[in-house]
């Protein structure tokens, strides 16, 4: 079962609705008690068959009963918390029809019910207040822990009270009716007998064709939010109450059966952290281990269409840290940015660059075996059937990671409870360190003089990169001039991960684009968690970042505060020069050759990818004029190198 969940601070009970992104909504509401009869009731007896055995079953019974009358719920609770205080919260209702709401705290807990009269909703109130602890799988040590030491075996109010042991057992040995089997309780119904009046809301909801659709809900549990997905609202509501038990109850449901749809959001998303786990482990059996030890793991894994039978792992990184802006080349020699997700992008590069020379080759053989075709006549394209996926251990640096998009109000009771107008401002990294701090300069484009005169560098955080790859793609400017844009098919993320409202961020940010050129799109990749979050390791973080690329026999280990290989300190086959190279030799195998651009620098190649820098150029003012900040770039110094013929 699915635990793509996020756990945050300071939030109140969500509402059944959807949320829109948009605008600010009202997202909290007390907890009105629902209606109903007392929960207390004792098990009905066994029907009497043909061999009159009910006489044996009423004996046995009566002797394992209660001599009194059943109490009810306002006495039961004060047996076992004496002293507790009710108070009025309100009246609502016409003067002829009142509806009261009273409420009682128990062991921090505020169980609110509400009746026709006081009496009755203080009666209601006890009995949700009775409900949170009584209900346990093992209800006589439930009552232990409440304090009640007075014959704790005899509760028959609980679903799995002790007595049948003995009733049954005595009662089969007479040839009675042997009883079936109680059917488990689905995780919402079980969460809610421990904690009544919860709400679920539902964060985001997706549809891609007719085949796919993704729900998150959400529900709030003890002051902690926790989320689940599904390709229905109630498989969604499933999950999260799941983890929900898992987290405060240390409660494992068993799963429910699943469908094919269900794959995708965890049997799949599961099978992609395995192949990129498996895949690191492998590379790093026989290094150090120094190098074994992340704290970030990211990977890409290709599918074609979503059979995980010849699913391929491309690209493999780990890394937290970036440069520091001493280091800078103004010959692209250095790495910039060595956060795990960002180094496997520039790894999947290397992929792409090997697979449209394979479709380049003189051998027939390898075209079949490339996975681009030629479009038109101008360019190549993905076969229509891959895909590509990421795997990110933690969930990414800057909005993304923010822990709490909710705020709540002071007063409890209030339903006033809104949640704030999430802004998903650009954030950049720290340099030299971890962790992200909102965009602060004074224009979009860092001087060299100032960096290398003690200015800290700015690079953007790992959430704006990515949502900058779903409008621009995974391809970059150079690879643009050969393929159309390459897109991811789903985010897959470990630990620290808050799904509802990391789609909010992505999806947020491409809603005043306005129309694209052609082949660029409005990507949104399926998000997904974990069934058993994949914790990130403790400790301070690694000054090593490791990459690789499928082909490679090894890792290549890069020193994240210089950029460049960690043990020759020649520069990385990730950094800019490299790659430049490569597009190169690339460019002159094309029959469209772009022959002037050979002797052109680095920063003009770049520039001649018009729909590519159009659609960039797109994306930087849809985020100014929507108040998110202003995209800062490195000194353009660092782009202007050329190439030794």
């Amino acid at each position: 079962m699915s635990a793509c969940v996020k756990e945050n601070r300071n939030i109140g009970n969500l509402e059944d609705h959807s949320i829109g992104s948009a605008e600010c909504q009202s997202l909290f509401c007390s907890d009105s008690a629902r209606s109903g009869s007392s929960g207390l009731k004792r098990k009905r007896p066994l029907e009497e068959d043909n061999n009159g055995h009910m006489c044996q079953l009423r004996f046995i019974y009566k002797k394992l009963s209660w001599s009194e009358a059943p109490k009810n719920a306002l006495v039961q609770l004060n047996e076992l918390r004496p002293g507790l205080q009710y108070r009025m919260v309100s009246q609502t209702g016409p003067v002829h029809a009142p509806v009261f709401s009273i409420a009682v705290e128990v062991n921090g807990l505020t169980f609110e019910g509400t009746g026709p009269t006081k009496k009755k909703a203080k009666m209601r109130a006890a009995e949700l207040a009775l409900k949170s602890f009584i209900q346990f799988p093992n209800a006589p040590q439930a009552h232990l822990a409440m304090g009640n030491i007075s014959n704790p075996s005899a509760d028959f109010t609980s679903d799995q009270a002790d007595f049948p042991d003995t009733l049954f057992k005595e009662f089969d040995e007479l040839g009675g009716i042997v009883p079936e089997p109680e059917v488990p309780k689905s995780p919402v119904a079980l969460l809610n007998e421990l904690r009544p009046g919860l709400r679920y809301a539902c964060l985001s909801e997706r549809a891609e064709g007719r085949r796919l659709r993704s729900f998150v809900m959400a529900v709030r549990v003890d002051g902690r939010i926790f989320e689940g997905c599904g390709r229905s609202k109630k498989l969604a509501k499933t999950q999260a109450a799941q983890c929900a038990l898992q987290a405060l109850f240390n409660i494992r449901t068993a799963p429910e059966g699943r469908t094919r749809g269900d794959c995708v959001f965890q049997d799949f998303a599961d099978s992609i952290f395995h192949l990129v786990r498996e895949k690191y482990r492998s590379l790093v059996g026989g290094c150090s281990p120094a190098h074994a030890r992340h704290k970030s793991l990211a990977g890409i894994v290709m599918t074609r269409d979503l059979d995980l039978r010849h699913a391929q792992v491309v690209a493999l990184s780990t890394g937290t840290k970036c440069i520091n802006g001493e280091y800078l080349s103004d010959q692209g020699q250095v790495v910039n940015d060595c956060h795990a997700e960002v180094t496997a992008r520039r790894a999947l590069l290397r992929f792409l660059y090997a697979q449209l020379e394979l479709f380049l080759s003189k051998r027939p053989e390898d075209w079949d075996e490339s996975i681009f075709v030629r479009h038109k006549e101008c360019s190549y394209r993905l076969r229509d059937n891959v895909h590509f996926h990421m795997y990110v251990s933690t969930s990414p640096c800057g909005d993304g990671r923010l822990n709490s998009p909710y705020e709540i109000t002071t007063d409890l009771h209030s339903s006033r409870h809104l949640m704030r107008k999430h802004r998903s401002h650009l954030r950049t990294k720290i340099e030299s360190g971890e962790g992200t701090v909102p965009v602060r300069c004074r224009g979009p484009v860092q001087t060299w003089d100032g960096v290398l005169q003690g200015e800290q560098l700015i690079t953007m955080s790992c959430t704006d990169k990515i949502t900058r790859w779903n409008v621009l793609g995974l391809q970059g400017a150079l690879l643009s001039h050969f393929v159309e844009p390459v897109y991811l098919h789903s985010l897959t993320v470990g630990s620290l991960r808050h799904t509802g409202h990391l789609g909010r961020v992505l999806n947020q940010r491409q809603e005043r684009l306005g129309p694209l050129a052609t082949t660029y799109r409005r990507n949104q990749p399926l998000l997904s968690g974990l069934s058993c979050a994949d914790y990130q390791q403790a400790g301070k973080a690694s000054c090593v970042s490791v990459n690789w690329t499928l082909g490679d026999a090894q890792l290549e280990v890069v020193n994240t505060a210089t950029g460049r290989r960690r043990d020759s300190g020649t520069p990385s086959r990730l950094c800019k020069h490299t790659l430049f190279t490569r597009w190169n030799r690339l460019n002159r195998k094309e029959v469209r050759s772009l022959r002037l651009l050979l002797t052109r620098p680095h920063s003009e190649a770049k520039m001649a990818a018009r729909p590519y820098q159009t659609v960039k150029q797109q994306w930087f003012r849809s985020l100014q004029e929507t108040g998110l900040g202003t995209w800062v770039k490195k000194p353009p110094e660092q782009e202007q190198f050329l190439l030794s013929i």
